[in-house]
């Protein structure tokens, strides 16, 4: 009666769920860098935020965090 029918809004309530998730490994990318130095990588577009690293450097990260817009990960 009271529950939402209209479908799946993700974790956080506000859209779709982000395509990474805490805890996991990826095989990135880096495609920019960003105003603080990090490097910067996206899975299906979403950013991922990489300390360490410069463009073009490709590299296995594990995913330390994930938020609304963006995930902050370490390289391996």
């Amino acid at each position: 009666m009271y529950g939402n029918t209209r479908g799946s809004f993700g974790a956080s309530g506000f859209g779709p769920s982000a395509p990474v998730e805490t805890g996991k490994e990826y095989d990135v990318e880096i495609e920019d860098i960003s105003k603080q130095g990090d490097g910067i990588a996206r899975i299906e577009g979403f950013v991922i935020f990489v300390p360490e690293t410069g463009v073009g450097d490709k590299t296995k990260i594990v995913v330390d965090k994930v938020m609304q817009r963006f995930a902050i990960a370490h390289k391996v």
